[in-house]
């Protein structure tokens, strides 16, 4: 127990939390499950907190097995089902897709057995990881991943691929999805970054609500069919770990947990978010999981969440196993349960539920404790309409995978792809033509998904994705084969960690690009998810640089493609290579949509969500504090503090030229309690229609904790056709500009403000 003590003394929000809340009170009474609820024993509401994976009941089953092809093993089924009163199921089995029809008959033999032979008949709730497109079925549409959405900077189209999610995934039976990420990608080390927004705070609020809205709906009625519960993971302040490593600790003091991390939560919380998975890690000494603080205190009573709150994959276990928090296993679920976990996701075995009815039965953890959290699932799965409809049919969803959900994803991805670098107008290259097509992510659709494609790592891609085309194959698509030669030079070797890769014949590429006009070099990393993915060096690999080097060497002008989940270090080949093209992990049509721009049958729009290092010791973000660029002073002291980066957030060119002007404020004051009204024209100065997005920055010149640099304050993307001028409008209160003060308050502060669009600015006055 010492180890509890000790958690329980570093209190972050003790002072914080309203004392007159009360998380259970204010979870919604819904007559039929209060109903349903009073008739349960104490057994039948613990399974209902208990969440196993699919491969525990299946014919074959072991932790990581099922035999094929897929069958569910009905005394295992009622094992779990009946025996223990199992709540949930997730995942798929053997880490691979199914089809529609698969989906269907499993989910409704589960159902079957949940509602016709228990007791009380309460349907199991099915989730599922569909972060990108319904992740575990064949046939599903595959949107870039969160990072390349956040490239768009659109809010249309990350609505509308959550839609589509949501759509595709009730197609499969399945109404629970383990998403969107709200973590914040502030650390390019981190392996889970590209399934993030990005480094923005304001950004990840607004597309996580985005994502929110287009799984449950405007006014989140999860029982429509077509919806799915959103999830918001991981819950809190996971992404940012010391050693940039997965689920490794933390150390993120309260003002910027509230600052950075707390906001985006908040903001898909009000817009209606039925559940929130738990980040796996470790802050300050105490593991997320285990932390009253911040799973009651702050969010249950703090923010109101009245919703589900599940655990990630064996993260009860791991408070003993791993971080030694808790002297047995039952001690860990005892920390747990009583820091506000909802249901555990378990996921292998039923201890859980034999040492939660001993820890009740013992008064260690209390009945309204369980009553609680149960409450918060069936409310959900109540609200889901399970109890009338357990399972829907793939039958009643004929847009699956149809030519309108494939155009939606199209054209989020080729809105993601961001041109970095285009000297001499390289691009667009004529049709015309020949070129060297080279580099490991060339011929791959592995390395164009990333992980969470048909399988956990995403290395089952080719079983799935026959159908559409690689970089190569849309490039020899679009000029004909006769005008590309394709030399790998490098290939990732699968059979080693999933981002090895290994030379196959550099001096064969370099000879092969005698006779082209252009070298398109598609780099980058292969496919790789949570803890595989942690790397030791943010390099570029040793092999791809050595590729580029040799190839630099033949005076052909080359275009470097970038595919990969996090910034790697390019400063050593940027100056050897015309143009850039960054794709980060654009799905099943980043072939297509890379070609179409490499071609100029589209114009670039995508913005960069983060900044990209220069430096593998220098990783900053845009809104840094001012004592985070000092300017070097050459002839005096040559110290290397300068803000070093290889490309800002928000970057991004363009075919065609944008001119902003008359940038104007309503007012030269903004009052409390009022508004500030902005406004700048925008003008397409070139001659190629083209869509830019427009970033409004402020900056707070002076407050009682050092202020950042500048905060992204809200964006705006519009289309205009040559000459065209259109002015876009933003509105500012004072909320927009508070910030956490040192007592972890959120406060505006009166002074001085500086509005930045572009290149211009103007000042306004904070007064109360």
């Amino acid at each position: 127990m010492k180890q509890f003590v000790f958690a329980v003394l570093i209190v972050f929000w003790a002072c914080q939390a309203p004392k007159n809340k009360d998380a259970a009170a204010m979870v919604e009474r819904i007559p039929e499950v209060e109903a349903l609820l009073a008739k349960m024993t104490l057994e039948e509401k613990v399974g209902q907190m208990a969440q196993v994976t699919l491969d525990v009941i299946t014919v074959g089953a072991n932790q990581f097995h099922s035999d094929e092809p897929l069958q569910l093993d009905m005394d295992l089924v009622r094992k779990a089902l009946v025996e223990y009163h199992v709540g949930s199921i997730l995942n798929t089995a053997n880490n691979r897709a199914r089809t529609v029809e698969t989906w269907h008959e499993v989910i409704s033999q589960l159902q079957e057995v949940a509602t016709k032979e228990t007791r009380l008949g309460i349907p199991i709730i099915y989730g599922v990881d569909a972060i990108h497109g319904t992740t575990y079925t064949a046939g599903a549409t595959f949107f870039p991943q969160q990072i390349g959405q956040a490239a768009t900077f659109n809010r249309q189209l990350v609505r509308k691929g959550g839609e589509i999610t949501a759509y595709e995934t009730r197609a499969s039976g399945i109404p629970w999805n383990f998403s969107p990420v709200l973590d914040m990608g502030r650390d390019p080390r981190f392996p889970r970054m590209w399934e993030t927004f990005g480094e923005d705070v304001y950004l990840t609020s607004q597309l996580g609500i985005e994502l929110v809205k287009g799984y449950e709906g405007d006014n989140n009625d999860i029982s429509d069919p077509t919806r799915v519960a959103a999830c918001l993971k991981h819950y809190l302040g996971y992404s940012v770990p010391v050693s940039g490593k997965d689920r490794t600790p933390a150390l993120i003091p309260e003002i910027e947990l509230r600052e950075r991390h707390l906001p985006a939560f908040k903001a898909a919380i009000d817009a209606g978010a039925h559940s929130v998975m738990v980040n796996s890690g470790i802050i300050n000494g105490v593991p997320v999981h285990a932390s009253y603080e911040l799973l009651t205190k702050l969010l249950k009573e703090e923010l109101g969440f009245t919703g589900l709150v599940v655990t990630d994959w064996k993260d009860i276990e791991n408070l003993h196993d791993r971080d030694k928090v808790a002297t047995s296993q039952k001690e860990a679920v005892k920390l747990a349960i009583n820091a506000g976990i909802d249901m555990s996701m378990i996921p292998y075995n039923f201890d859980f539920c034999n040492y939660l009815v001993e820890l009740v039965n013992e008064g260690e953890v209390s009945i309204s404790r369980i009553d609680d959290a149960v409450r918060r699932i069936l409310n959900m799965k109540f609200k889901l309409g399970l109890f009338e409809h357990p399972v829907t049919h793939y039958n009643d969803y004929p847009l699956f995978g149809s030519e309108e959900f494939v155009q939606a994803a199209y054209q989020t991805a080729v809105e993601s792809v961001t041109l970095l670098k285009n000297e001499g107008n390289v691009l667009p290259l004529k049709k015309n033509a020949r070129v060297l097509v080279t580099g490991p992510n060339a011929n791959s659709m592995r390395a164009l998904n990333g992980g969470w494609s048909y399988s956990w790592q995403g290395e089952k891609v080719h079983e799935f994705s026959q159908a559409y085309a690689t970089i190569l194959k849309a490039i020899e698509d679009k000029i004909g084969k006769g005008s590309v030669v394709f030399h790998e030079g490098v290939r990732y070797n699968n059979d080693a960690r999933y981002w090895v890769d290994e030379v196959v014949d550099i001096q064969a590429t370099v000879k092969a690009a005698a006779g082209v006009d252009y070298i398109i070099l598609a780099l980058g990393e292969n496919s790789y998810c949570e803890k595989p993915g942690d790397l030791h060096d943010l390099s570029l690999s040793e092999n791809q640089v050595a590729l580029v080097k040799a190839l630099a060497k033949t005076g052909k002008p080359m275009i470097m493609v970038l595919n990969e989940g996090r910034p790697r270090i390019i400063r050593t080949i940027e100056p050897d290579v015309k143009a850039v093209l960054q794709s980060y992990l654009p799905g099943n049509f980043g072939g297509l949509a890379v070609a179409d721009i490499l071609f100029g049958e589209v114009n670039p729009s995508g913005k960069l969500p983060y900044t990209y290092p220069l430096f593998v010791n220098s990783l900053v973000t845009y809104d840094h504090k001012p004592s985070e660029h000092q300017a070097r002073m050459v002839g005096v002291y040559d110290y290397e503090s300068d803000f070093a980066i290889q490309y800002p957030f928000g970057f991004g060119l363009s075919y065609t030229t944008f001119e902003y002007s008359n940038l104007t404020l309503s007012s030269d004051k903004l009052q409390k309690n009022g508004k500030l009204e902005i406004s700048v024209k925008v003008k397409n100065t070139g001659d190629m229609e083209g869509k830019e997005t427009v970033l409004l920055y402020t900056s707070d010149l002076f407050a009682s904790v050092t202020p950042d640099v500048k905060r992204l304050r809200g964006f705006e993307k519009i289309n205009l056709k040559p000459g065209e001028e259109q002015t876009v409008s933003f509105s500012l209160t004072p909320e927009d500009v508070s910030f956490i003060n040192a007592q972890n308050k959120r406060v505006t502060e009166p002074g001085e403000f500086v509005v930045r669009i572009a290149e211009l600015k103007a000042e306004f006055t904070y007064v109360e």
